[in-house]
């Protein structure tokens, strides 16, 4: 009983409920949309995984007006979710809109998710992240606050390529949520001459993350230009360097550079030993040959490549056109890891095989109650803070989910007997102002007085 309790106030505090009741108006289905919803979230959540198995976890889970959800609702409100998903965001985020405190930094990233079957107009194969192009897939981008909030989620063709994604992704944002002076943040998927001249023409800063070895400039100019680090914070030092009117961010990991320089030294250490035992497979592996010198009768280790790939070693660079200090630029563009956990809940359904998708709008719905997961997380973990208290995820599922009524017969009366909470669901309860069931009730018949 415990993940509808916290959730569900959660969910009500958001206005979720009420927004989906608005958008369903007049529509005459026949059950309730609303709860097979509030039900796939909740799924999500606490055990992710295929629609089929949302319906074994309402076995065990007390779900208010979810007794009568079968399958083929779950499969209903996922085709609703991908139909009506605009408008849903969009009156979500301006019912909340309050919550969105910082607006001026908006996060976009972008994955591909593979499925089973066609996927109607969605399905295509492109480059797949998850190494299985046999298989249909479509793109998915994600739009967060500066804050980490959700604020919109977006879904494509599987070939369209994330360059492609951007620009379109800005100029919906601008119109649907009202941003005006922003910065986006993107990875360095994103980065395109054609983007960047696109971004600067609308007026808008941009945080990006650029390639290293593809970026000339960056290879050739960037990383050689001289000056000192400064610190900003444990494991992060950062460098500003100027190409003419262009303004880039050189960050290095102190950590990271010394796990990539032991990595290489491993590498070299196989290669010199495989070199040994002939030089043909060498040649075709990616990953020597930026060490390999080839030679008309020999191939060898090049110290000159090696040496050039040490300057790669635990950095990363970044382009933007804003006023922000180095140190800012850098912190705020690691900030984009929290889009990657919108991705991880979002692929945690689609890799729970088999699944096989028939529709695009089933497709969208499936993704965006990730979207709707994240958001309703998001913000119980904010409460939390709120509330002083550093929890660990993994902490409050699990013990949320052990918080449980059974139901006993004592000398022919009926009671519901609750056993004592565990772990952190007080600090729980208490941050989202749900009360505490009592540790037993007696249950009397339908009419009858206490």
């Amino acid at each position: 009983m415990g993940p509808a309790l916290v959730v569900g106030r959660v969910w009500r505090d958001l206005g979720v409920d009420q927004v989906l009741g608005e958008v369903l108006e007049g529509r005459k289905y026949t059950f309730d949309e609303e709860r097979a919803v509030f039900a796939s979230v909740l799924h999500r959540l606490f055990e992710s995984g295929s629609d089929r198995q949302a319906v074994r976890f309402l076995r065990d889970v007390a779900v208010p007006g979810s007794d009568s959800l079968e399958l083929h609702h779950l499969y209903r409100a996922m085709r609703f979710l991908g139909e009506d998903k605009d408008r849903i965001e969009e009156k979500l985020f301006a019912r909340n809109r309050d919550l969105f405190t910082d607006l001026r930094l908006v996060f976009f990233d972008t994955t591909s998710l593979y499925f089973h079957g066609e996927g109607g107009e969605l399905g295509a194969r492109g480059h797949s992240r998850d190494h299985r192009p046999e298989l249909h897939q479509v793109v998915v981008g994600a739009l967060l606050s500066g804050d980490g909030r959700p604020i919109s989620c977006e879904v494509y063709r599987g070939n369209q390529t994330d360059v492609r994604a951007l620009l379109p992704v800005v100029d919906r944002a601008r119109e649907r949520f009202a941003l005006q002076e922003v910065c986006f943040v993107a990875d360095r998927g994103m980065v395109s001459d054609e983007v960047i001249e696109g971004l600067e023409e609308r007026g808008l800063g941009y945080i990006l993350g650029m390639r290293l070895r593809r970026a000339k400039e960056v290879r050739d100019v960037v990383l050689s230009h001289p000056g000192r680090y400064r610190v900003v914070e444990d494991n992060l030092r950062v460098k500003e360097v100027k190409v003419e009117d262009r303004r880039y961010i050189v960050c290095l990991n102190p950590d990271e550079e010394a796990k990539d320089k032991a990595d290489r030294e491993l590498i070299l250490e196989a290669l010199q030993e495989k070199l040994t035992h002939g030089a043909k497979a060498l040649v075709g592996n990616r990953g020597f040959r930026r060490y390999l010198r080839v030679e008309k009768h020999s191939v060898r280790i090049d110290p000159r490549k090696v040496e050039a790939e040490d300057r790669y070693n635990g950095k990363w660079v970044l382009r933007t056109n804003t006023d922000l200090p180095a140190g800012e630029v850098a912190v705020q563009y690691k900030r984009l890891l929290t889009v990657e956990r919108f991705f991880r809940a979002a692929k945690d359904l689609l890799e729970t095989r088999p699944i096989f998708h028939k529709y695009a709008a089933t497709i969208a719905g499936h993704i965006f109650v990730s979207f709707l997961a994240l958001a309703v997380r998001h913000e119980l973990c904010a409460r939390l803070t709120r509330k002083g208290h550093a929890l660990e995820w993994e902490d409050v599922v699990r013990d949320l989910g052990e918080v449980r009524e059974v139901e006993v017969r004592h000398r022919g009366k009926d009671y519901i007997l609750r056993p004592p909470l565990k772990g952190v669901v007080g600090k729980v309860f208490g941050a989202v102002g749900v009360a505490v069931p009592p540790p037993m009730r007696r249950t009397l018949p339908p009419g009858a007085k206490a």
